[in-house]
This record gives structure tokens, sequence and C-alpha cells, in this order.
């Protein structure tokens, strides 16, 4: 059957829990082999609301979650929620997972096929009598908008419906803390918002700390009132959403945020009078205006810019406030759902997004001459 979507204990009413407070020390693997043993380390709190784990994959994000809910033993380290202690290395203290009554959902929902809906909501709720399961269950199945399936199977129901089960599931013995591992990454756009838009209005009335696994940056800006970036174990950044993915430090960072333009580039000048320095991208004659930093001249840096960040003229623009214009040749063009994906040769290689529209009133083909509009602000100097 392989995991079941919630690890949880029957609860009295919700508990508004200020915050699950986080410190671990995980190794994986093999540690004494070499290139083996990932030793994920993480310190953090998770205050109510949504805070987001954002990462590659392995990164030892579903790691921490297991930890919390007791799947897996930290090395060392501590995990309380408000005044509640699960895991104390030094103290000995490991409360069993069955007993933390942390909600948690997986990828894949898990929910058991020969039980109704009904019953697979009620699956932690066995302590409870008949009355109060169902009360449980009728008001849970309300919120989500499944109360017309309660009598129907998981075969009978579409995969939107199902998540919103297993999110019933996890929810109805009133968590603690809720545990979220990439639980959306097979429904489409327009399902997994309305989902959590559901997810956001219970968390109103129950207040607890949610804490959300995804490796899609559009989740991250759409629910995370904060997000914690976890790479090769570590947590490399933090911030809102805006302040870790729109002005990245990392050029790892700067991948998972979607800067689809990342150049080696040598500094040529300085310009502190105007908080700018100009750079050349490697192997190229191309030059780019960019915010300055401390790097000297001659000094080898990287530079991010975002697809979405650069304007595209068919005539060559005079009197703009942006400091980079170059001329360039579309090399191919290929639509991706709404977007134009357009790669410009300009000796250096671009990648630009346009909107169907533009292609169209610019009358964009390959081999079109073009020019690349930047703002100095739109190229980030990556670490």
């Amino acid at each position: 059957m392989g995991r079941v979507g919630v690890a949880v204990s029957v609860a009295a009413p919700p508990v508004r829990a200020d915050a699950l407070k986080i410190e671990v020390r995980k190794v994986l693997g093999n540690p004494a082999a070499k290139g083996r043993g990932l030793a994920v380390e993480a310190r953090f709190n998770v205050a109510t609301g949504f805070t987001i784990l954002f990462g590659p994959s392995g990164a030892g994000k579903t790691t921490i979650l297991d930890c919390v809910a007791g799947l897996q033993k930290p090395d060392s380290g501590r995990i309380r929620v408000n005044d509640e202690t699960f895991f104390d290395s030094e103290k000995q203290v490991n409360v069993a997972t069955r007993y933390r009554n942390i909600g948690y959902l997986f990828q894949t929902v898990a929910l058991f096929p020969h039980m109704t809906v009904r019953q697979n909501i009620e699956y932690g709720l066995a302590q409870l009598d008949a009355r109060e399961r169902q009360a449980r269950s009728g008001e849970i199945a309300g919120s989500f908008g499944i109360a017309g399936l309660l009598d129907r199977r998981p075969a009978k129901i579409s995969g939107g419906e199902r998540q919103r089960v297993a999110l019933a599931r996890a929810l109805v013995t009133c968590p603690k803390a809720l545990l979220l591992d990439e639980p959306m990454s097979a429904l489409d756009r327009n399902t997994k918002s309305r989902i959590l838009d559901d997810l956001r209005v219970w968390n109103e009335d129950h207040a607890v700390p949610i804490l959300y696994v995804t490796h899609e940056r559009e989740e991250v800006y759409a629910l995370g009132d904060r997000v914690l970036v976890v790479e090769a174990g570590k947590i490399v950044a933090e911030g809102t959403p805006h302040e870790v993915l729109s002005r990245p430090q990392r050029e790892s960072i700067a991948q998972l945020a979607g800067f689809e333009n990342i150049f080696d580039c040598s500094v040529v000048a300085a310009h502190p009078d105007q908080g700018t320095m100009t750079c050349r991208i490697d192997r190229s004659e191309v030059t780019l205006e960019v915010p300055l930093t401390r790097v000297p001249t001659g000094r080898s840096i990287r530079v991010g810019i975002r697809a979405g960040d650069i304007l595209l003229a068919s005539s060559q623009p005079q009197d703009l406030s942006a400091r980079n214009i170059i001329g360039g040749k579309i090399t191919s063009l290929t639509q991706q759902d709404i977007t134009v994906v357009a790669d410009i040769d300009c000796g250096a290689n671009f990648t630009v997004h346009l909107t169907l529209g533009a292609r169209q009133s610019l009358g964009l083909a390959t081999g079109k001459p073009v020019w690349l509009v930047l703002k100095t602000y739109s190229c980030h100097v990556l670490q």
C-alpha cells in the first residue's frame, strides 16, 4: 500500500500552535563512503500559515518533514510545537509518530481503495464514537467541497477530488502542524489553485503551522508567507518569496527561480558614481551594465537574467532609460503553452519569453533581426 497520507492521533479541538521549532541533523546514506552521505542540517521556526521548503530533488526537504513527523529519527537536535517536545537528543526524548498529532500529506495520496470517502476521512478517528466521527468528517468534507462524495470510493472520483479527500483526512484530527510534500504536483493549475484556496480558508480558522515542500516556483509565489531554500541538506536562503527569488544571490537559487540566462562574464569597468559596472560576456563582444558590486576590474562574475525580464524590439530603440540595448538575430521560436520562447544570437545566446500577441504584432520569425532591451537591475550578479 505504501505510505498513508496522514500520521496523526485523535485530538481535542484545534490547537492554535504559535510555531513549530525545528533543529535537526540527519546523515543519509553512508557517511564513510567518499561522495556519499548527505548531511541534512536545518534550524528554523515555522509560524502559523505557509512556510515553503523550496529546492531541487534530493536536497533533503522530505527528510526534514519525516523527522518532524517521527518517520525518521534525527541523529541530533530538537523538535517542538509550542511547549511540547517531540524530539530532544540530549534529553533522549523521541515521541512516537502516532502520538505527535502531525498531519502529513504525501505526493501519492494513498487512499484506501476498498473504503468510501467517509471511511477514508475517518481513518484517524477510530477512538471517537460514530456520531462524533460523522460530525467531524461531514464538517471537513464541507470545507473542501467533497460533501457529496462521502459514499463513493476513490476509484469513482477525480484526481483533484482524491487529493481533497487526502487533505481532509490529514486535517480532520485537528493536527498541531501540517506537513505537505509536493501534494499538488500531479494536478492541473486550476485544480491546484482551488484546493489551496480552500486550505487557506481552513487555516484562517485553525492557525496551524504548515510546512510545504515544492520545487515549483509558481507555488512559492502563490502560497508562501516565507520560503526557505534547501540545497545539499542546508538552508542557504530564507525570506519572503520576493526577497529570495526575485533578487537571488546564489546561482543555484537563480536557476530554481527561473533565470534562464546565466552568463560567465568579466568585469570591464566600475562606475561608482552611477552605482553600476560594465562586464563583458565571455567569448563574445557583448557588454552588459549591471549593478555595482565589490568585484574588482578584471575579475570573473556570473550574471543571471530572467527570460521574462528582457524586452524585444523589431527596430533599434532610441532614447530609453534601459542601459542595455543589444542587437541580434532570432535563431528559433517555440510555443510553450501561452508563452513564446525566442532564442536570440547576439554573439552570446539569449533566451527571451514573449506573449503570443507580441510575436504576432512584431512579425517575429526565425532569422529576423531584433534588439534586446534590458534594465540594469534585471541583471543579477550571482555568487
